[in-house]
């Protein structure tokens, strides 16, 4: 018999916004305000409210992060290890977006957001499973 499952799942949306989604060559990364891993880079992203998609909720953390227009390209893939999150039982949906609008600024719970260059990311510790999702992407060569 398996042990009872946690009471709580949250669900969250992070947004992959690339330069080029063909070819990409630069990736939007905020450096997180917050616990966990506050200071270190990561993908925009947060928790799904009520009302909204996962879809809708990768658009909204992307502009409340980065201060940019995203729409989705493609979906990347979701992401469920139990242990992903310290904060609890955390499954995310990962999304390749492009830049509609908008000029790069670092806001709400991201303390900065900037382009970085895919290969120079390639080897960075990255907060959560990130660093996977890129890989995952296939941006890394």
């Amino acid at each position: 018999m398996s042990p009872d499952p946690p009471r709580e799942y949250r669900i969250a949306a992070d947004a992959m916004i690339v330069d080029d989604p063909d070819e990409p060559r630069k990736v939007v990364l905020i450096t997180r305000k917050n616990p966990p891993h506050e200071g270190k880079l990561a993908l925009p992203g947060g928790f799904l409210d009520p009302d909204e998609t996962v879809e809708q909720c990768c658009v909204r953390e992307a502009k409340e992060e980065t201060s940019l227009d995203v729409e989705i390209v493609r979906i990347v893939g979701v992401y469920s290890d139990p242990k992903r999150d310290p904060r609890g039982r955390t499954v995310s949906a990962t999304y390749l977006c492009k830049r509609v609008g908008g000029e790069v600024k670092g806001r709400d719970d991201a303390s900065s957001a900037a382009w970085y260059d895919v290969q120079a990311v390639r080897h960075a510790t990255l907060a959560f499973d990130h660093g996977k999702m890129l890989e995952d992407a296939g941006l890394f060569m």
